[in-house]
């Protein structure tokens, strides 16, 4: 890139967050700003335009305030207030936002249950908010029964919404239906002004590697997200419909989706859950020209069969995170998609990135305040020069993100303070700074651009080499007859780090010898996954935002009695059938890897 392009591109960039920019003197600390008033603002200035579709239902803004009032008015006479927590467990619908909308106006706070969470898991998420009251939808009732004895301290406060009229009430739990349609849908008494330190919701961490964190979401950081993406990365106008099949629980439905119809005045279009076959008849159906993506949705719909909608939509961008390089363009040229922007950002993160020019497989540009440091990227440990400092990397180097702690890029953390502190790095480049550390593996090019390297924990050693799962998946996705891939570190008896294991997702035309000449001939030694699972019904096991879920194949490794489907081990140039005895080999240390 010229030094003339280089100028351009930054022009630019000014130039679309230049929206969102004037909006920043009301965010900051402790100002009389929230949700509730920008709610205000939208039905005073919009009632009759369209605020929510779903499926055959259709609700202005006006429509959705009085619905939101009647939750409102239903958790005042709970007892439910300022400050106070009631966990949520929904799918995508109507009542979702409703709910949400009503808890925003009382000024209490909506913790938004990932739906996919059951037993031990779901018990952490509801406790470690310590909710006033819990909230399921008839669709999740099951799950919530399961862990009742587990829950602390909610006798009493387990209000089941029924999503149909026949749906039975559980005896552990009592139906708010009834007590709802008696509400009043006028504003409730007693509001008090919204500030924009109090908080909006808990929105959790996806569990990949761990148990979910609920991150604090404040009015603050809501708006600053709606208003970032609604005015400056999507230019949203009352003309567009943004298209949501992401889960309401994720940030980038809560916060990017319902943010931007709110602070732009764009309808939002619902679907219960993502469904590739459905996808473009939806498109079509709601004349949808926005929709946000995550992780391998755009995948699944480039792996879709083709259909007559596909190309005939008003589709003018798409916009998300997690956008693999090898299918951007292929993705844009097949559906024609005139723009993807992608960005870089973390629900608990405090200052995203941003690709407002839709480069192919680049975040965006580091700005001021975001550092790339040089680290082990194994383990994530930082490494420092003699001073104790940070070392910063170079173009073309990898290394972990780190973005600046201050008072406007602040960092509001965890409901647990002990996992907030372990995000904050100090003294990076001068004594007593402070960073949050995204745990994000990036690599930086020419003018500060950036592209996404791995997450940290991913990236393992082999062969006294960092191998980078992400890289390694993009060179097995181009493979005859490769889906998905999932690629991860297996611990193997006798050996140093960990070996390359993958779990391929495959159609009709894959053939296993012909990847193992694919693999030996585009991989170098310590990058080639020596053992390789092939998915059965299902396909690759992901979170609820479509993210890879390596825990669980970690453990079961290439044990034949743990994996359920074909097997394989690398032997040489050809991949052969792993059975009992093979791993018996393996494991005794008779056969090297």
């Amino acid at each position: 890139m010229s030094r003339l392009e280089q100028v351009k591109s930054r022009v630019y960039e000014l130039q679309c967050l230049a929206p969102m920019a004037k909006q920043l003197p009301k965010l900051l600390p402790g100002m009389p700003f929230g949700v509730s008033g920008v709610l205000d603002q939208r039905v005073a200035a919009d009632p009759n335009s369209l605020a929510l579709a779903f499926g055959d239902e259709r609700y202005t803004w006006r429509d959705l305030d009085r619905r939101a009032n009647q939750y409102a008015r239903f958790f005042q006479s709970r007892g439910i207030g300022q400050g106070d927590v009631v966990a949520l467990l929904m799918d995508n619908r109507p009542d979702f936002v409703f709910i949400f909308y009503g808890l925003v106006k009382l000024r209490a706070v909506a913790s938004l249950i990932n739906t996919n969470l059951s037993g031990a898991t779901l018990t952490h998420a509801v406790n470690v908010c310590k909710p006033k009251a819990v909230l399921v939808g008839s669709e999740h009732a099951a799950a919530l029964r399961e862990v009742v004895p587990t829950l602390n301290g909610l006798s009493g406060r387990l209000w089941f919404h029924s999503e149909r009229d026949n749906d039975e009430t559980p005896a552990e739990l009592e139906g708010i239906n009834e007590a709802l349609a008696q509400q009043s849908d006028a504003r409730p008494i007693g509001l008090t002004q919204p500030n924009t330190s109090d908080t909006v919701c808990f929105i959790y961490t996806s569990g990949t590697t761990g148990l979910p964190k609920a991150a604090v979401i404040t009015n603050r950081r809501w708006l600053a997200g709606a208003y970032l993406f609604g005015l400056s990365m999507m230019q949203a106008t009352q003309r567009d419909i943004i298209y949501l099949p992401l889960p309401l629980y994720h940030s980038n439905a809560c916060m990017i989706g319902l943010g931007s119809s709110l602070v732009t005045g764009a309808g939002i279009a619902l679907r219960r859950k993502f469904s590739a076959s459905q996808f473009w008849a939806d498109v079509r159906k709601y004349d949808a020209s926005i929709f946000i993506y995550i992780g391998e949705l755009c995948r699944y719909l480039l792996n879709a069969p083709k259909t007559a909608d596909e190309r005939n939509h008003r589709l003018r961008l798409a916009t998300g995170n997690g956008l693999r390089p090898d299918i951007w363009e292929a993705f844009q040229r097949r559906f024609g998609v005139p723009l993807i922007r992608e960005f870089y950002a973390a629900t608990e993160g405090n200052a995203p990135i941003f690709n407002f020019e839709g480069r192919p497989g680049l975040l965006g540009r580091l700005r001021p305040g975001q550092v790339l440091v040089a680290c082990d990227e194994a383990t994530g440990e930082i490494k420092r020069d003699k001073k104790g400092l940070c070392i910063e990397c170079a173009a073309g180097g990898k290394g972990i993100l780190l973005i600046h702690i201050n008072p406007l890029f602040s960092f509001d953390g965890y409901v647990d303070q002990k996992a907030s502190a372990g995000k904050v790095v100090t003294d990076v480049f001068r004594r007593g700074d402070r960073y949050f550390n995204s745990g994000d593996l990036l690599q930086v090019h020419d003018d500060r651009w950036v592209s996404f390297a791995d997450r940290i924990g991913d990236t393992f050693r082999w062969k006294g080499e960092n191998v980078s799962t992400n890289e390694v998946a993009e060179v097995l996705n181009g493979a005859k007859g490769v889906l998905e891939t999932n690629v991860y570190g297996v611990s193997v008896p006798g050996a140093d780090g960990k070996a390359g294991m993958a779990s391929i997702s495959a159609g009709d035309d894959f053939d296993i010898a012909a990847l193992g000449k694919y693999v030996t001939s585009k991989l170098p030694a310590y990058q080639r996954p020596y053992f390789v699972r092939l998915q059965q019904e299902g396909g690759i096991r992901v979170t609820g935002t479509f993210k890879h879920q390596k825990v669980a194949y970690r453990d079961e490794g290439y044990d034949p009695k743990k994996v359920q489907g074909p097997l394989y081990f690398l032997d040489g140039d050809r991949y052969v059938p792993l059975d009992d005895k093979l791993f018996s080999r393996l494991q005794s240390g008779e056969l090297r890897v």
